[in-house]
């Protein structure tokens, strides 16, 4: 089948359009902006409630007590455009681990969010990839993959509202709901 030159065009056009948009730009994605930020601008959020009341995450990691209290810390914070869970991070994760293998009946579903910066396809894919990267610490913990489960809200169900820096950190998260 011989299709006319401007056809041909039209075809090379329409389906380079296709995969420019399926594409995603990664670097650029949930926090372009990042450049220059000191480490207590990028993402040294603290752990609590908006108003200064919270813990550090090393204090955090003690609130499961021996009476088996869900900790109370539920929300871990993530670095720009990351799922890599952070070191202050890990002591709350491992309270999280002790409660859930102390109550074998428990269960918490693990939200994972991004900011609004990206797609909304990326922001779910990274939403997931926190999540699944807390799962997978709780598993190595001893906690059962039947009590835990996994869903992306990525950037639909914002913190804080904003497009700066400290809206951006406080969106980027995993929360445990028990």
């Amino acid at each position: 089948m011989q299709l006319k030159p401007y056809a041909r065009t039209l075809a090379i056009a329409l389906s380079l359009a296709v995969v420019a948009g399926c594409s995603s730009t990664g670097g650029g994605q949930d926090g372009a902006m990042d450049g220059g930020l000191s480490g207590s601008d990028r993402g040294g959020v603290s752990t609590g409630s908006a108003d200064g009341r919270g813990v550090s995450g090393d204090r955090a990691g003690q609130m499961a007590d021996a009476e088996g209290r869900i900790p109370e810390t539920r929300t871990i914070y993530f670095e720009y455009d990351s799922d890599a869970i952070r070191s202050e991070f890990e002591p709350v994760l491992t309270a999280h681990a002790r409660f859930l293998r102390a109550n074998p009946n428990a269960s918490v579903m693990l939200q994972g969010h991004t900011d609004e910066r990206g797609t909304r396809e990326y922001n779910l894919a990274l939403g997931e990839r926190r999540a699944g990267a807390v799962e997978r610490y709780l598993n190595v913990q001893g906690v059962s993959p039947s009590q835990v489960e996994v869903v992306s809200y990525g950037e639909e169900r914002p913190a804080a509202r904003g497009a700066n820096e400290q809206a951006y950190a406080q969106n980027r998260r995993v929360v445990f709901a028990y």
